[in-house]
């Protein structure tokens, strides 16, 4: 037997020393099941006032969390900040707030893969009237921010309807790759007696590849801001009753740079300013290749176009433009705005500071209606200040 076998050793040695040394591939192997998704629940749905609390308890057990009819108790965050990668979020029904003066937020989502939907006829109420003031964030009782749609990464947003937030409504940061789809912010009942106020639609900083597609912002500040961010779009848009389409204002924050900026196929209608680019005097940064095209402006009181690095808290209030945030690479193309702007308003602001506002391309602009700035600085030749 023993020489049987050795037999054997022998004759398996012999046929591996000939092999070829490719391996031949053999059969796929099956990774192993990830024993966290196996624990997680195929759908989880929540309601009621304990609702948010067992939403957030158990985020990291449900691949689908279903927010059904949520009373979210005051001064508490519905917090979704936990969730396991490729989670959906749906809100069905209406989904409200009790007041607290306190800062908020009131709702936050985090993850990466997360799919976020609005059922149909659902929306997100932030008990607005409860708080406004006339003061918003600058005074009175203190309001919470709404919803922090922060560190998304590769994330969706889809049909959400929020209205009445205290203040600021969605606050985009540490985002890379998230695409915010049929989002309706709707703050108009703010516009009673002015008391809504600073009630910014989408404040953006420090993220990458977000885009804004079809959103309807109705609100008493920037319907979208800028301040920091690269390859940032916001197109096929309505902004009605605020600020207009913002950057900035960049400068005096811990990240200064704008790069790559789009602007398109927008309406900005019974706002306060269309297009406005905010530069603060005396500090550091970057706005570059920022493209404001095919914007129609309808109804703008105070400025069609203002541009102007010589911020300080309000437009045109701080002094002598500067020069240390340069605003290059800008195009200004296809701008509607016949009749306009206000006749006590300005159609188009510009103050440079020496040198600081270079390769601008300026084409098929037309906002008329207001008054000519006297003031401008330092216009590119190929622009219009009027």
């Amino acid at each position: 037997m023993v020489s049987f076998i050795s037999t054997l050793l022998v004759a398996f040695a012999a046929c591996t020393a000939v092999a070829s040394p490719v391996a031949a591939p053999g059969p796929e192997i099956t990774p192993a099941p990830n024993p966290l998704l196996a624990k997680r629940a195929t759908s989880c749905t929540f309601s009621g006032s304990s609702g948010a609390a067992s939403a957030s308890k158990s985020q990291k057990s449900c691949s689908t969390i279903v927010l059904s009819g949520i009373t979210v108790p005051s001064g508490t965050t519905l917090d979704l900040s936990s969730l396991p990668d490729d989670t959906t979020v749906i809100f069905e029904g209406k989904t409200s707030w009790a007041y607290e003066a306190w800062a908020g937020p009131l709702l936050q989502i985090e993850g990466t893969g997360i799919t976020v939907i609005g059922a149909s006829g659902s929306y997100l109420d932030g008990n607005g009237a409860a708080y406004w003031d006339g003061q918003g964030s600058n005074g009175g009782v203190t309001k919470p921010k709404f919803f922090y749609a922060h560190n998304l990464i590769d994330s969706s947003i889809t049909n959400l309807h929020i209205q009445n937030t205290p203040v600021q409504a969605v606050s985009i940061n540490g985002a890379s790759t998230l695409t915010i789809t049929g989002m309706t912010i709707d703050n108009s009942a703010g516009d009673t007696g002015a008391l809504g106020h600073n009630t910014d639609g989408f404040d953006i900083g420090s993220s990458t590849g977000v885009t804004i597609t079809g959103a309807n912002v109705y609100n008493q500040d920037d319907c979208v801001a800028v301040n920091s961010g690269t390859n940032i779009v916001f197109s096929g848009g309505t902004c009605s009753g605020g600020h207009g389409l913002s950057i900035g204002s960049v400068g005096g924050r811990s990240d200064n740079t704008v790069s790559g900026v789009t602007f398109s196929n927008n309406v900005v209608k019974a706002s306060v300013n269309g297009i406005r680019i905010k530069a603060t005097e005396g500090d550091t940064g970057t706005i570059a290749g920022v493209t404001y095209s095919q914007i129609t402006l309808q109804t703008i009181s105070k400025y069609g176009i203002l541009i102007e690095q010589n911020y300080k808290g309000g437009d045109l209030d701080g002094g002598t433009a500067s020069s240390g945030i340069p605003i290059t690479n800008l195009v200004v193309e296809n701008i509607a705005g016949t009749g306009a702007v206000s006749s006590s308003g300005y159609d188009v602001v510009i103050t440079c500071g020496s040198g600081a506002c270079t390769g601008w391309t300026w084409s098929g602009v037309s906002v008329t209606g207001g008054k000519t700035y006297g003031s401008c600085t330092n216009v590119p030749s190929v622009a219009k200040c009027s």
